[in-house]
């Protein structure tokens, strides 16, 4: 008895039987945390692997085709223009099988694409992709024509390349308004290798289609043997028998010439998201729908902003009209210019006055993860460096050559407007992404409020029902002028780049129809920086308008 009651003593030194712990079992849970902690490393292993190896495929596919591009521009008779085209088709060939595949095979797959990004490819980014596919579509179908018209005195291989590139932009547009939103589980590293092969395609049909003024030359050529034949010196350029339907080919390729670039740009944009989400699950707090689009809340920004597109309807009609003929009156670029002059002060001060309100809000910054977020800043950043440059070309232009005219003094005006406007307009729309909406607070408020227990007075739940209802009005009548400020901005952004996107992408472009730059800086130089500022420029007023209607959902 005293060895039991020594050993079971508080203050004995002999050994004790272990107790029985509760967490016997920890050891086991432990080692499955520790597995599955294994497998998560080895996966987000993979991933990364994954995209670098597609990354650099892209980038070498992409430095193979722009030496080609340059080899082509600084010694035409070494590399041809066939010749980069010949690359081309070949990268056109392999997209398109993998497109194919990815339609009958990858995405057919059970538990291939569990779950959809409910971000990317919005309505209109996927309609921009339709119009701009359509578009760049009937550009080619206008170079089949005017090729089949100088049939006799070109090679008949050139008619593949548009014909080609018809069927490629069709494959393409179909896949990716279907699939622009999928997260792709099965097959993971060749999807990526997949998506990054299109990309590097699309971007180097970009890169050319920029650079190559081949056509433009060839067109103003003809343009200039036709007015020596009818003088009587005659030239062995080749020239087209029906000159009224070479000339409506000519029209249409020349108007939609800019729709091929935007097209090239914004199947980049989504197959990059694609790319950033193979592999990925995205976190279901991501999955609110914002409210349907209503204009309420805005008269004012509405109504400034149709006096504006009415006004640019008028001018854009007019400089068409005189744009039609041999060559553009000097006042016309005084009217088109003169607009610009009207309209970009005011966007720049509704752009500051939204961004001094977004500083006076209360509502708390959106930091959780959004990869198209991402995008849409980083696509909207980037697109303003095009008509930034052409800005910056022009003052410096102006300011070498020391012009004292008018439209000169307009020009650096709108040159220095469109600056200031494209950076208060940027931090605008970059501040108001990044503010989490009004409508996911409320819905985590009421997601957050703990029903009431069964057991309370209809007493106490009539008070909290009603010291909800005041809170919710005093915060609603507080905010409401600033959120009704904002969708005034913002509406009226949005009719204002809408103007300003109707202007370029479907008129006469006077950056190059002035012959100010073009004298200064030479033909080719200058036809380059404006094929790479203007599609750029339109890119930007259309990623605009879509960031700017997330804005006024969000106020």
């Amino acid at each position: 008895m005293a060895d039991q009651d020594s050993a079971g003593s508080p203050g004995s030194r002999g050994p004790r039987p272990p107790k029985p712990s509760a967490s016997a079992g920890r050891p086991e849970k432990s080692w499955v945390r520790r597995q599955c902690a294994l497998l998560l490393r080895r996966h987000r292993q993979a991933q990364k692997a994954g995209q670098l190896f597609s990354g650099l495929l892209a980038l070498n596919l992409v430095f193979l085709g722009g030496a080609f591009i340059c080899s082509m521009i600084f010694n035409h008779e070494a590399v041809t223009l066939g010749d980069v085209w010949i690359l081309l088709a070949v990268l056109k060939v392999l997209s398109l099988l993998w497109l194919l595949y990815y339609l009958g095979g990858t995405a057919r797959r059970p538990q291939a694409i569990p779950h959809r990004d409910p971000h990317a490819g919005p309505l209109w980014v996927r309609g921009s992709l339709v119009l701009f596919g359509v578009c760049s579509a009937i550009l080619n179908l206008f170079r089949v024509g005017y090729d089949v018209g100088h049939v006799h005195c070109k090679s008949q291989v050139q008619l593949v390349f548009p014909i080609l590139e018809v069927v490629f932009i069709g494959v393409q547009t179909y896949v990716l308004w279907g699939h622009c939103k999928d997260c792709v589980q099965v097959q993971t590293n060749f999807t990526r290798c997949g998506l990054m092969l299109t990309l590097a395609t699309n971007l180097l049909l970009w890169a050319l289609a920029v650079t190559n003024d081949s056509l433009h030359r060839e067109m103003e050529a003809e343009l200039t043997a036709l007015m020596e034949k009818f003088t009587g010196n005659g030239t062995n350029t080749c020239l087209c028998p029906n000159g009224s339907v070479c000339k409506f080919f000519q029209k249409g390729y020349l108007m939609l010439y800019p729709f091929s670039t935007e097209y090239s740009l914004i199947t980049c944009a989504v197959l990059y998201v694609m790319w950033q989400n193979v592999g990925r699950r995205p976190p279901q707090l991501l999955a609110h729908s914002p409210p349907a689009f209503r204009l309420h809340g805005a008269i004012f920004g509405p109504l400034l902003g149709l006096l504006a597109l009415l006004a640019g309807v008028c001018v854009f009609v007019i400089f068409q009209i005189e744009a039609s003929g041999p060559a553009i009156a000097r006042q016309y670029f005084t009217l088109y210019y003169a607009y610009y002059v009207s309209v970009l002060p005011a966007m720049a001060l509704a752009a500051l006055l939204g961004t001094a309100i977004h500083g006076l809000e209360e509502r708390e910054l959106d930091t959780v993860k959004n990869p198209t977020r991402s995008l849409d800043v980083f696509l909207l950043m980037g697109a303003a460096l095009g008509p930034l440059g052409i800005s910056y070309f022009s003052i410096v232009a102006i300011a070498a050559t020391r012009l004292r005219q008018p439209v000169h003094g307009l020009i650096l005006a709108y040159s220095i407007l469109l600056v200031a406007q494209h950076l208060t307009q940027n931090v605008f729309i970059i501040e108001g992404l990044h503010r989490r909406p009004l409508w996911t607070e409320r819905e985590t408020e009421r997601a957050g409020v703990p029903h009431a227990p069964r057991r309370d007075s209809v007493l106490e739940l009539g008070h909290e029902l009603r010291r909800a209802s005041l809170a919710y009005i005093y915060s609603y009548s507080h905010l409401n002028w600033k959120r009704r400020a904002l969708k005034e901005i913002s509406l009226f952004l949005v009719l204002c780049n809408i103007t300003l996107w109707i202007m370029p992408a479907f008129g006469a472009h006077p950056e190059f129809e002035n012959g100010l730059e073009k004298d200064f800086y030479g033909y080719r130089t200058w036809f380059t920086v404006v094929n790479f500022g203007l599609p750029l420029g339109v890119f930007y007023r259309m990623h605009s308008v879509g960031g700017l209607v997330e804005v006024y959902l969000g106020a």
